[in-house]
């Protein structure tokens, strides 16, 4: 089971696992077979390389300017739900809702990403 701080500390390693250089310590958060959805119309992304060369395909790099912003909405049982807010130096502004499932060892098994940004197709009409 997961608590409030557990998930926050978790948001803070993805954070700066983001802004590190090379996906290596992947492991360190993720499960070797972690399901990763980046978005709830895309197909999962399985395991620790796949999700490696996921995360180098999206960034700018490692040093790209960004800031976020997390608030823990939920904790139930092994999965949380995190409202995200990241605003990049070139514009772009994203926010996020996702759910994180954890393996008994607090890596994350299971994530699933819904992300919005200004201007983004809303499917209403």
């Amino acid at each position: 089971m997961v608590d409030r701080k557990k998930v926050e500390q978790w948001v803070a390693d993805y954070r700066r696992l983001w802004r590190t250089p090379g996906t290596g310590d992947l492991g360190k958060i993720f499960t070797d077979d972690v399901r990763y959805l980046p978005s709830p119309w895309r197909a999962p992304i399985t395991g620790l390389d796949d999700l490696g060369g996921f995360w180098e395909a999206e960034r700018a790099g490692a040093d790209e300017g960004f800031t976020m912003a997390s608030d823990v909405v939920a904790v139930e049982g092994p999965v949380a739900v995190v409202r995200v807010a990241v605003d990049y130096e070139t514009g772009s502004r994203w926010r996020d809702l996702w759910a994180v499932e954890y393996a008994d060892d607090g890596r994350c098994r299971r994530f699933e990403e819904w992300p919005f940004s200004p201007g983004q197709p809303d499917g209403h009409g």
